[in-house]
């Protein structure tokens, strides 16, 4: 028998035999084209925007849940309102603290000490220079060249992207040893991301107490992991409100809740939920935020192009330390009328985060607004105090441990 030629034997050994009703006789099972292999589907990060009436509000009532959100890799997103002087000029900052009245500054937290000096001779720039610096413009000669340098510098931002790719920024290292101006970037959206500016820093090193408030919310945010977007509305201190009396009561009828802009953010952010401050110390600035709050869930859903189901999205967060100062347990401990604008179909409901894991993370950020702790607690230490023991009363109220109560709004 003559040998099989290389086709014969690749035919032969690709031929079944095969019993068959159908088809009597040998046939040919040749093998299946291999399926395109289907298109990887990832699934995005789950989105959580919080309503920060002012600069520390989000570290403070709800730090526990950031941290435990971006530990499951969720992507957080906070939105600080009041965030401006009303001055006009580079986005609120730029009211320094000698126009500031005295209840402005006790307000603001710097009623009894300034904790940026105000002095010129403060300022770096005044500081004649009595030593050689070197001001970065030149390349030694045993360097590699700009080209080679730029290339380096381009390849090490790209990476630092990536690894931070869950953030609206990321840290940036200079290859040359030097610090970089803004140390933080954004990415493409010019209105989201922490950044630090030229102008911010300066302010705040000048004495600004709105932009020494906003550098620290710009560092917790860095250290959160999260994004923050700045309203840069005017503080209800440059809104007229003179005095607690005016301060802790109602607002007046001529100053109205940013409803617009506030929406204009929450849904260009698409959130899977989006939290609101409760209002339980009776804030000016946080009754309209949570005012904001409650109008969305009335908005009507458009025959053209629904909008989104925001019973189910919203919730309410108790704000601390205020929760810690009177007690809060419950939504009837509110001020009469708090939650008149709730739709008459809508209910809140308390859930507990579970925070113990994150509680001391929760400590570390708070420390931030280091502004703010003489006047609420008397001391970074007798802060950590008080975080522990809310945390402690309101876990044991809902027999989780460690925890953060919230109101989730949903529609039976």
């Amino acid at each position: 028998m003559p040998p099989q030629s290389w086709w014969a034997k690749y035919e032969n050994d690709r031929r079944v035999q095969v019993d068959d009703e159908r088809t009597p006789g040998p046939c040919i099972r040749r093998r299946a084209a291999p399926t395109p292999a289907r298109a990887s589907y990832t699934r995005p990060a789950v989105a959580h925007v919080f309503v920060a009436p002012h600069p520390d509000d989000a570290a403070l009532s709800c730090g526990g849940l950031i941290a435990s959100l971006r530990e499951l890799g969720q992507n957080v997103t906070i939105l600080t309102v009041y965030s401006g002087s009303g001055s006009g000029s580079g986005g609120g900052v730029g009211n320094g603290s000698g126009g500031l009245t005295s209840y402005q500054r006790e307000a603001l937290g710097f009623g009894t000490k300034t904790i940026w000096p105000a002095s010129e001779a403060f300022n770096r720039s005044a500081i004649a220079a009595d030593y050689p610096v070197d001001d970065g413009s030149g390349v030694a000669p045993w360097a590699a060249d700009d080209d080679r340098l730029e290339a380096t510098q381009a390849d090490a931002d790209a990476s630092a992207k990536r690894f931070w790719q869950r953030a609206s920024w990321y840290r940036r290292a200079s290859i040359r040893n030097r610090p970089l101006a803004g140390q933080l970037l954004v990415d493409e959206v010019s209105t989201q991301g922490a950044v630090y500016t030229d102008d911010v820093v300066d302010a705040a090193m000048a004495g600004d107490v709105v932009a020494s408030r906003r550098v620290e919310d710009e560092r917790y945010a860095m250290y959160a992991e999260a994004s923050i977007v700045f309203l840069d509305l005017p503080d209800a201190v440059f809104r007229g409100y003179e005095g607690d009396d005016q301060l802790l009561g109602e607002p007046r009828p001529d100053d109205g809740a940013p409803y617009e802009i506030l929406r204009r953010e929450i849904v260009r952010l698409e959130p899977q939920r989006v939290y609101f401050p409760l209002g339980g110390g009776n804030h000016v600035d946080h009754q309209l935020c949570r005012s904001v709050g409650l109008r969305l869930m009335t908005e009507p859903q458009r025959w053209v192009m629904p909008g989104p189901e925001w019973a189910g999205k919203v919730s309410f967060y108790e704000d601390f330390p205020y929760s810690w100062w009177n007690g809060f347990s419950s939504l009837d401990e509110l001020p009469a009328g708090a939650l008149d604008g709730l739709p008459a179909d809508v209910y809140l409901t308390p859930r507990f985060a579970d925070i113990g894991d994150q509680l001391e993370r929760k400590v570390r950020g708070v420390a931030f607004y280091e502004s703010q702790l003489d006047r609420l607690f008397g001391g970074e230490r007798k802060m950590a105090s008080a975080v522990r023991l809310e945390a402690a009363r309101v876990g044991a109220a809902g027999g989780v441990g460690r925890a953060e109560r919230y109101w989730d709004s949903y529609r039976p």
